[in-house]
């Protein structure tokens, strides 16, 4: 298995592309190693990526290797950089997963989720905790949601990940293989609570005596 940043970008993008995360050359995933910062460029379609499109910037962001051609960094840049740098994280991976998106309409300022057993693949997560993400509001361009993702890491020392309303979510880890089981999880936690809400069952209420479950917990 590689260790190259570059082919581990391009591999998860392909990975990531196929399950809908990064469609219509939307989200994307960023990598530290070291004092550099290994990221895609704006506007592509990722699954076709090849590690000489990338960028390589400093801790800084100051682009040291720029692809041939007229690419633009990631409008995302600002958002990776924020959970370097408030986390220390290794990987980021930003998602326009349709099950992230529909999680921020069934929830308020965050998504919450206790008693599911993958919340377990989430760093320091267990079952019987509640899960909590922080959503932001969404707005017209990527970078201006760089404040108020900030504010919400700061917010909630715990979450490994930020919601933005209609729109996706950030996740990260210390390194790659981290963000991508915890973007693998959560996306499955956002997913299993939006079909809880269908069938009406609370996603954010645990279980209840025998006799009673397998019945919906909500009553409107």
């Amino acid at each position: 298995m590689t260790d190259d940043p570059r082919e581990i970008i391009c591999e998860l993008c392909r990975q990531f592309y196929d399950q809908g995360w990064v469609s219509g050359t939307g989200g994307g995933i960023s990598i530290r190693q070291g004092e550099r910062v290994y990221m895609a460029p704006s506007g592509v379609q990722k699954e076709r990526l090849k590690p000489e499109d990338l960028f390589v910037l400093d801790a800084d962001g100051e682009v040291l290797e720029a692809p041939a051609g007229e690419a633009k960094v990631s409008a995302c840049a600002p958002l990776f950089y924020n959970a370097f740098r408030l986390r220390g994280a290794g990987a980021v991976l930003h998602s326009h997963s349709v099950n992230a998106m529909l999680a921020t309409l069934i929830s308020g300022d965050a998504f919450r989720v206790t008693h599911l057993e993958m919340m377990k693949g989430i760093t320091g997560v267990g079952y019987h905790d509640e899960l909590v993400v922080p959503i932001i509001e969404n707005t017209a361009h990527e970078c201006d949601l760089a404040d108020s993702m900030a504010a919400a890491i700061e917010a909630h020392p715990k979450s490994h990940a930020v919601l933005v309303r209609r729109h996706g979510v950030y996740v990260w880890g210390e390194d790659w293989v981290q963000a991508k089981t915890h973007a693998e999880c959560y996306d499955y936690l956002f997913e299993a609570a939006v079909q809880m809400r269908k069938l009406g069952f609370d996603p954010n209420e645990g279980p209840r005596a025998p006799e009673l479950e397998g019945k919906p917990h909500l009553t409107h």
